[in-house]
């Protein structure tokens, strides 16, 4: 329920700034643009969300740093170091693929990894200050690189496929 007062102000956002600005620049932008929208409000629900409500509350922990050692949790066998490790790779691998389309399909791997691992860190850096419960951890951002790049092979492979229908929606004259 907490999450319901983030989505809304995200449906509003969505709304009454982005949807005006990409409808008129044709149904691909449009498409591309919302999807990355879609996808970064869930990568907000799983690694963020509830924020809104917690905001003023930020001030009410302690804020824990950053694990800075890679892979301790596998290192030392700790918890479900392999489904967080696997989460990790698959939540940022849609970044990879959806980021060079909303680039105007110029993004190289380097921007687009650069791009993916600016999110990660945000959110990485961002998770113990909302939720004093919640921390961040070098191998999540390693992780989320790893994905973002996967998600970019992804992209170059079906790249064709991808343009072709994104052609086909544009209008012809």
């Amino acid at each position: 329920m907490k999450c319901l007062i983030d989505f809304v102000a995200l449906a509003f956002l969505y709304v009454f700034v982005f949807f005006r600005k990409w409808k008129y620049k044709g149904r691909d932008i449009l498409l591309v643009n919302t999807l990355m929208y879609i996808y970064l409000s869930f990568v907000l629900y799983f690694t963020l969300m509830p924020i809104l409500v917690k905001l003023p509350y930020i001030l009410n922990h302690p804020y824990t740093p950053m694990n800075m050692v890679p892979f301790i949790d596998v290192l030392e066998g700790r918890g479900d170091f392999i489904r967080q490790i696997v989460l990790n790779v698959i939540m940022t691998m849609p970044f990879g693929f959806l980021f060079p389309l909303t680039q105007r399909r110029t993004a190289k791997l380097g921007r687009t990894v650069f791009f993916c691992f600016l999110m990660s860190l945000g959110i990485e850096l961002l998770q113990p200050l909302i939720d004093g419960l919640r921390a961040s951890d070098i191998t999540d951002l390693i992780t989320n690189v790893i994905g973002g790049a996967l998600g970019y092979a992804f992209f170059v492979v079906f790249r064709p496929v991808t343009f072709w229908i994104l052609d086909h929606l544009k209008p012809h004259a």
